[in-house]
């Protein structure tokens, strides 16, 4: 059973990119699906959560109206979309799996997660 995040880099401000999260072992679609992301010297910090029934809660403002979230089933992969980056999304993205009837910003409550894939915002 594993999640792998892949899909970070190096993006200009204004600039977009597309992370994914894979599952293998395990049918992603029967979970929450939260997204956390740690910047360099702070703590980990939940961005997102997508619940089975399509409703994404935000756990960050700063976010809202730049990042989403969509699910292919087919491949067992979620993805985050990130529009106009900015300097502070600059982290380390992570995918986690919850099986429950509610998303959490609290990494530790999640039944799986992945490793985290880097995502730098800079000119």
């Amino acid at each position: 059973v594993q999640l792998q995040a892949s899909g970070g880099g190096l993006v200009q401000p204004g600039g977009s990119l597309r992370l994914s999260c894979a599952a293998f072992g395990f049918a992603l679609d029967d979970y929450y699906i939260g997204w956390f992301r740690q910047a360099p010297g702070k703590e980990r910090e939940g961005v997102l959560c997508h619940n089975v029934v399509n409703s994404i809660t935000y756990y960050n403002d700063s976010v809202k109206g730049r990042f989403t979230i969509s699910r292919d089933n087919a491949k067992n992969t979620v993805y985050l979309q990130m529009n106009d980056l900015k300097p502070e999304d600059t982290a380390v993205y992570y995918c986690a799996a919850r099986s429950g009837r509610f998303c959490t910003p609290r990494p530790g409550l999640y039944n799986y997660r992945g490793q985290g894939t880097l995502v730098t915002v800079s000119s």
